[in-house]
């Protein structure tokens, strides 16, 4: 993926869900001087585990380097690395932006054209959520952007890997034909 001129990498990274261990994590992008361009964090279905979302810039962590510092911690069961191609990535955005009576009425329309949600509305702004991939965002940011943003935060991405679209019986019956 690449993002800016930037090549980023996503990493599905499965965890013990122990204290300390996204402090361990950090810590070692830390001390190699990897740049971590997202990271989220959340249990699994399984409440043992957590999965970690990395997004990391390809060309500050070498990502196979990457890969093998991660296994060597203890508390790491898993790593995939997801193409943008074969992955489902989300985000999530928080904005306030300054919407007095005159504007109000655009800045709800650009919220409807991006399925963003009002959360909260003043007298002179409203804060938004909206939920999408990163580029979605970006334009949403970018056409508020002369509104006036007071604030603003995102989540960082969260992805998972996409579904095949064979039937399974279809798989068995080529795999026992080939």
């Amino acid at each position: 993926m690449n993002v800016n001129g930037v090549q980023h990498h996503i990493l599905s990274v499965l965890v013990e869900n122990r204290f300390g261990v996204l402090s361990r994590v950090a810590g070692l992008f830390s001390r190699r001087g990897y740049n971590i361009y997202s990271l989220a964090v959340s249990p699994t279905e399984d409440e043992r585990y957590s999965r970690m979302t990395i997004v990391v810039d390809g060309e500050s962590a070498p990502i196979e380097q990457v890969t093998k510092q991660l296994n060597k911690l203890i508390p790491v069961i898993k790593i995939n690395e997801l193409p943008a191609a074969d992955a489902v990535e989300r985000e999530l955005m928080l904005v306030t932006v300054r919407a007095d009576g005159a504007f109000r009425s655009q800045v709800t329309e650009l919220a409807s054209i991006f399925e963003a949600k009002i959360l909260d509305v003043g007298y002179e702004a409203m804060t938004l959520m909206v939920a999408g991939a990163p580029d979605k965002l970006d334009a949403m940011t970018e056409l508020l952007a002369p509104f006036g943003i007071v604030e603003l935060q995102r989540t960082g991405r969260i992805a998972l890997p996409k579904l095949s679209r064979e039937p399974s019986k279809l798989k068995l019956v080529r795999t026992k034909g080939a």
